[in-house]
């Protein structure tokens, strides 16, 4: 891979998604507003050099979880929702104010599984997404939690954020996550795990890779699931720790 493929400032337009361990303070579960200060001042900074700029962003069953009180991460669908549904309109709320800040508009997109495999959601979408671009908004979108079902899921939003990726034709997109990049196992439980820093094709193997724990904050697994090919994505991804 040259090194060309990854000069930021040639990036045309691109996707960035946050996780729920990155979002929200392990020792509480509140969310972490120095993390999220940075990002949106960072996203409004690639927005003022001319760039398409797309969040993905998890969190929404955290921040919902944290606001009506309950303890631990629900288990049964309902309370899922019910907290995605407290959870959505709070984040969005703080996403807001901070990117009213920097005088940048962000709009709110919840996609469903439906949202792809229907010709006319997806071009629905599509055309959305580029008039949100041409007019200068940030797109924050997270998957519609309130009304997935387990069979209409996309799963976690590492697979959400390459599809959308994919979606948007995006030539970048940046994973922030709580470890460095793709390791030969789990770094959390073996520190003899080795970061592999560049990956130029995907096999078997590596495509069924697939490591790292649910936390109580998220379902992100703390390792990249090359799954991607499937989305016909050929753009450039980026993974960077966002402690």
């Amino acid at each position: 891979m040259s090194e060309k493929e990854f000069d930021f400032t040639k990036k045309k337009r691109v996707v960035v998604k946050i996780g729920s361990s990155s979002l929200n303070r392990g020792e509480t579960g509140n969310l972490n507003f120095t993390k999220l200060e940075h990002l949106v001042r960072e996203l409004c900074d690639m927005r003022n050099r001319g760039m398409d700029v797309c969040l993905v962003s998890s969190g929404a069953i955290a921040v919902g979880r944290q606001t009506i009180g309950l303890n631990e991460r629900p288990k049964d669908i309902s309370t899922k929702q019910a907290c995605a549904a407290v959870g959505q309109a709070r984040l969005m709320m703080t996403y807001q104010r901070m990117f009213a800040e920097y005088n940048q508009i962000a709009g709110q997109i919840l996609m469903t599984k439906n949202t792809m495999v229907n010709p006319v959601s997806r071009e629905n979408a599509q055309n959305t997404f580029e008039e949100l671009f041409r007019l200068g908004v940030i797109p924050i979108v997270n998957e519609n939690d309130t009304v997935s079902t387990y069979e209409m899921q996309f799963g976690d939003n590492d697979t959400l954020s390459a599809i959308v990726s994919s979606l948007v034709g995006a030539d970048l997109l940046i994973l922030l996550s709580d470890i460095d990049g793709l390791f030969t196992d789990d770094p959390h439980k073996n520190p003899d795990a080795k970061l592999i820093k560049v990956v130029d094709k995907i096999d078997t193997k590596l495509r069924n890779r697939r490591h790292g724990d649910k936390t109580h904050r998220g379902k992100d697994c703390n390792a990249f699931r090359c799954r991607y090919g499937h989305c016909q994505w050929r753009g450039c991804l980026h993974f960077t720790s966002y402690y």
